[in-house]
């Protein structure tokens, strides 16, 4: 059924929380699965990019998104071993928009992540990924939720 997994990561222990599920989906179906992070390199206040010294701004880039790949290979390394084909991706600017955009573009079967679970205030202050993929892609999306107090099995994933 699925062909090509997308599962965005972003160097937390609760984003490869979502491993484990998207690697059983990809050996049960043969799908390649797709690591991909976005990297969101800004400077100074409200989020402005340095205009002074473009090429040290230039450079600071390239590393973040070099030290990402870095981080993806590794796990791509692992997924090799456990027989499973992944590719990395490092995308830059607003994550939820570049996981939509990417998704899209090269026609991914199921997109599949984690999320922190939260409701009520806390999603409202901190936001949330998640949710912004889910309500802004009609691409499947399968959610792990890390719930950190307690262990409910039956709640830990949930596909919208």
């Amino acid at each position: 059924m699925y062909k090509k997994i997308l599962v965005p990561l972003d160097g937390s222990e609760l984003a490869k929380k979502v491993l484990p599920h998207a690697t059983a989906l990809a050996k049960d179906s043969g799908a390649e699965l797709t690591l991909v992070t976005v990297v969101q390199f800004t400077v100074g206040g409200a989020g402005a990019k340095l205009e002074a010294m473009p090429e040290a701004a230039a450079e600071r880039e390239a590393a973040l998104k070099s030290e990402a790949l870095i981080y993806l290979q590794q796990i791509q390394r692992d997924l090799k071993g456990q027989g499973v084909t992944a590719h990395c991706v490092a995308l830059e600017g607003d994550v939820a928009s570049q996981i939509i955009a990417f998704a899209e573009q090269k026609s991914f079967d199921l997109i599949a992540m984690a999320t922190h679970g939260r409701s009520g205030i806390d999603r409202f202050v901190m936001g949330s990924i998640a949710e912004k993929v889910v309500r802004g892609t009609v691409i499947p999306v399968l959610l792990i939720r890390s719930l950190v107090a307690r262990q409910v099995p039956w709640a830990e994933a949930q596909i919208a």
